[in-house]
C-alpha cells in the first residue's frame, strides 16, 4: 500500500473539461491551474503541503530569455523549491539555471564598439570622422601651422622677394595707367581682382573653389562697371551696392549647399571675404587718378622694401618710410605735392596688413604668388580713395 497517498490525486491529470492538447497548448494551460504544479513520487501533493495561495503566485510561467537575471532572482523565492524535476514525455524538464540565459540587450561589446581612430601619420581619415585629408606628412588631424609649431618652426612664412617684385610690377602698371584714363586702369585692375579672389580661397585652404572664385570675380567686374557708368563722384555708392548684393548672393549660394553646417559657414565666410576684397580693389578706379598713382607706387616700393633681409620691426619702419618717400616723389610729378607722403604712408600700412595676412598659417608657394601678390594692393585701395579726397 505504498501508493495509497497517491490514489486520490494524480499530479499530471488534465482538467476534466479540457480536450486533448498539444505541447504548446499545455504550456498555456499550466498557467490556469489553481496551485497545481509538478510533483514527484517523493513529495506530497501541493494542496496538502502548502496553503492555498492565489494562482498568480503559484502558476508556472514559461521562462523568457529576455528577462533580466535580477528579476529572475527576485521571483525564485516565490516558487516552490524541489530537488528534482519530473521526467515526463509531455512536460520537458525546466532549465535549472534560467539566469544564464543570454540577454538580447547584453550583446558582446565588440559589436557596438566603434572602430579605432586612425593613428597619426596613417594618411587617411575615416568617413564621417570630421577630419580632412592630409596636408603634408599624412597626418589628417592637425593643420600645417600646428605641425610647424610642434616641430619648433614658425607658422608665419613671408612671401619673399619674387612675389614682392610681382606686386611692385603690378603696382607700377596701376600707377602708370591711372593718369591715362579709367579704361586703361581697368586692365591691370581686373588682373588684380582675379588674383585676389583666387588667392584668398587658396589661403583659406579651399582649392579648387571655382564657384566661389567666379562669384567673387563677377562681383568685382560688376563694381568696375558700376563705377565706369556712374563716374568717380558716385564711386562709394557704385562700390557698396555690388558689395551688398554679392554678400546676399553668397548667402543664398551657401543655403543651397548640401554640405554640413560647419562647412557651409566656412564657405560663406570665405566667399564673402573674397568678394569684399575683390570689390574694394575698385577703389583705385573710384579714387582721383593722381592719388591712385601715388598710392599704387607707394605700395610697390613698400612691399619690395618689406622683402629685404632685415629684422621685422626694422623692415616695417623702412617700408613705411620708403612708401612715404615714394609718395612725395610721385606726388611731385602728378601735382599732389607733399600730400603724397600721407597717401603713401597710409597705403603702405594697409599693404603691410595684407602682406601679413598672406604670410599666415604656413602658406604654400601658390599662396605666395596669388594672395601674397594681390592682397597688399587690394587692402590699400580704400586708403587710397579716402586719403586722396
Amino acid at each position: 500500500m505504498t501508493n495509497q497517498p497517491y490514489e486520490d490525486y494524480d499530479p499530471y491529470q488534465q482538467p476534466p473539461a479540457q480536450p486533448q492538447w498539444g505541447y504548446e497548448e499545455q504550456q498555456y494551460a499550466t498557467q490556469q491551474w489553481q496551485g497545481q504544479t509538478w510533483e514527484t513520487q517523493t513529495h506530497a501533493p501541493v494542496q496538502a503541503a502548502q496553503p492555498q495561495v492565489p494562482a498568480a503566485e503559484t502558476a508556472y510561467m514559461p521562462q523568457q530569455a529576455y528577462a533580466p537575471a535580477q528579476q529572475q532572482a527576485q521571483q525564485q523565492p516565490q516558487q516552490p523549491a524541489y530537488t528534482q524535476q519530473p521526467q515526463h514525455p509531455q512536460h520537458p524538464q525546466v532549465p535549472q539555471h534560467p539566469q544564464q540565459a543570454p540577454h538580447p540587450q547584453q550583446a558582446p561589446q565588440s559589436a557596438h564598439t566603434p572602430p579605432p581612430a586612425p593613428a597619426p601619420g596613417s594618411g587617411s581619415a575615416e568617413p564621417g570622422s570630421g577630419y580632412g585629408r592630409a596636408t603634408l606628412a599624412g597626418n589628417a588631424r592637425i593643420t600645417d601651422a600646428q605641425r610647424a609649431r610642434l616641430e619648433g618652426r614658425s607658422p608665419i612664412i613671408e612671401p619673399g622677394m619674387q612675389p614682392a617684385l610681382l606686386t611692385g610690377l603690378l603696382g607700377l602698371l596701376l600707377a602708370v595707367a591711372a593718369p591715362i584714363s579709367s579704361y586703361a586702369l581697368v586692365v591691370p585692375l581686373v588682373i588684380l581682382q582675379a588674383v585676389t579672389a583666387a588667392g584668398w580661397f587658396r589661403l583659406n585652404g579651399m582649392w579648387p573653389a571655382r564657384q566661389g572664385i567666379a562669384l567673387a570675380f563677377l562681383g568685382a567686374l560688376a563694381a568696375d562697371a558700376a563705377v565706369l557708368v556712374a563716374g568717380r563722384d558716385q564711386a562709394p555708392a557704385a562700390i557698396l551696392g555690388p558689395l551688398g548684393i554679392w554678400v546676399l548672393l553668397s548667402l543664398v549660394l551657401q543655403l543651397r549647399s548640401h554640405a554640413d553646417p560647419d562647412t557651409r559657414m566656412y564657405g560663406l565666410m570665405a566667399t564673402v571675404a573674397a568678394s569684399a576684397l575683390a570689390i574694394i580693389a575698385t577703389g583705385f578706379l573710384g579714387a582721383d587718378p593722381d592719388a591712385a598713382s601715388v598710392g599704387a607706387a607707394a605700395v610697390a616700393v613698400a612691399v619690395v622694401a618689406r622683402a629685404l633681409p632685415l629684422p621685422t620691426v626694422a623692415s616695417v619702419v623702412v617700408s613705411v618710410l620708403a612708401a612715404a618717400g615714394a609718395g612725395i616723389a610721385v606726388g611731385g610729378m602728378t601735382g599732389v605735392g607733399t600730400k603724397g607722403a600721407l597717401i603713401g604712408a597710409g597705403a603702405a600700412l594697409c599693404a603691410l596688413a595684407g602682406h601679413r595676412a598672406a604670410s599666415y598659417d604656413y602658406p604654400s608657394r601658390f599662396v605666395h604668388f596669388t594672395a601674397g601678390v594681390a592682397l597688399p594692393l587690394a587692402a590699400a585701395a580704400p586708403a587710397v580713395w579716402i586719403l586722396g579726397r
